[in-house]
């Protein structure tokens, strides 16, 4: 196991460039996917969908805006030519960041923008002025002070949550999404290698952290996206503490980061122990990684997402856990859904009864937490291929080969 060999400085210059071959999704596929949206939304009778700045802009529009307490967005009509709406100091930028071209409808700060909205709609040719009521999709990310506005605006209209749209057209990812995912994943994997390198008797988490983000930088991403870095007791807490720990021997070491790739993410998870294991932190590492493996098995074309958590539990329950959420055991879901977000659906847990179908992307991570003593998650993704679940990245071997 290579940890704790080498030095900050040459652990960093060991890392080089990964993203040489990296294709970012292209006009073409954007397009395909707002052809797919209205032929959605003709099949459920929808109207228009109105997109609000963040990652569902993003995914239809290719347009990358964080979202403020300024309406930007853009509408879809069912039939017909996307429209963008901004303030009007924000035109020039606007111009430069959209991909998929599309008239800018723009308002001055002392309007409101949510007329504007409604100005755009019924230039569409989407009025109420006749029953029944228009139907419209709202971007499910939308602000509530922003939808009560545009509701307020749009009185006749009916305004639905845009989720099952977002969600039917975003879960199954192309092979272009897919392509980018596994890249990411593949330069975080040599981040964490790289970042147990480096570990020493007095090393803080926060120097890990901070090793970590330069290493993300190295490998060819803007830095780290997100970063967990846990010792001892502390790795009992899935998502850490509000203090900085200082590694010591025996201690079990959870390192959890992720970074970003032409807006497409990562997020992988290793765990393991600094020094000497106790037979104690080799049992529930052992019991997390068939948790994690009998999770894999269950992920088969046409199951419902739910029964890939309740694979993970009914395993965890074999070692000793839970019973469900109880602790120790695993606390939260088994696995959410990645792509433009860290966490987006569907979700691998109780109630999830969609199916899982080819193109659908997941982590896998039915973390143990044992409060007093410590945590392990094993976190690896998957992908629903043709002929069934495909990992991202290989998992750990063992507590001895978390990097086999």
């Amino acid at each position: 196991m290579n940890i704790g060999k080498k030095s900050w400085q040459q652990a960093l210059d060991e890392l080089s460039l990964m993203t040489e071959h990296a294709i970012p999704i292209g006009m073409e596929e954007h397009l395909a996917r707002m052809k797919s949206a209205q032929r959605f939304m003709v099949s459920q009778d929808i109207d228009a969908l109105y997109l609000n700045a963040g990652s569902n802009l993003t995914y239809f529009t290719g347009m990358q805006w964080h979202p403020s307490e300024r309406m930007v967005g853009a509408i879809l009509p069912a039939a017909g030519e996307l429209v963008y709406i901004a303030p009007a100091f924000e035109r020039g930028t606007i111009e430069k960041f959209r991909v998929v071209p599309g008239d800018i409808v723009c308002w001055d700060e002392h309007d409101n923008p949510a007329l504007t909205f409604r100005q755009v709609l019924e230039k569409l040719g989407i009025s109420n002025s006749s029953a029944p009521a228009r139907r419209l999709y709202i971007d499910e990310s939308t602000p509530l002070f922003l939808f009560s506005s545009i509701q307020a605006a749009t009185e006749g209209y009916a305004l639905r949550p845009a989720s099952p749209l977002t969600s039917f057209c975003r879960a199954r990812k192309s092979a272009a999404e897919i392509a980018l995912i596994q890249c990411a994943m593949n330069m975080t994997l040599q981040v964490q290698r790289a970042a147990a390198s480096i570990l020493h008797e007095g090393i803080t988490t926060k120097e890990v952290e901070e090793f970590i983000h330069l290493a993300h930088k190295r490998v060819g991403s803007s830095g780290s996206y997100f970063c967990i870095v846990l010792f001892g007791e502390a790795t009992a807490y899935p998502h850490g503490v509000n203090y900085v720990q200082t590694l010591k021997q025996g201690d079990m070491v959870l390192i959890d980061t992720g970074c970003k790739l032409y807006h497409y993410l990562s997020d992988i998870t290793r765990t393991y122990v600094f020094g000497e294991a106790s037979e104690r932190q080799r049992f529930v590492w052992d019991a997390e990684k068939a948790a994690q493996q009998a999770a894999f098995d269950a992920a088969q074309l046409g199951v419902p997402c739910e029964e890939v958590d309740k694979a993970a539990r009914r395993s965890l329950e074999a070692h000793g856990f839970g019973p469900g959420y109880a602790l120790p055991g695993l606390p939260h879901r088994t696995g959410h859904g990645i792509g433009l977000d860290i966490h987006e659906g569907p979700y691998l847990v109780g109630g999830e009864t969609r199916a899982l179908e080819q193109g659908m992307c997941f982590s896998n991570e039915p973390m143990i937490c044992v409060p007093g003593e410590f945590g392990v998650r094993l976190e690896d993704h998957f992908y629903m291929s043709a002929s069934g679940p495909r990992w991202f990245t290989r998992p750990a071997a063992s507590l001895d080969q978390p990097f086999a």
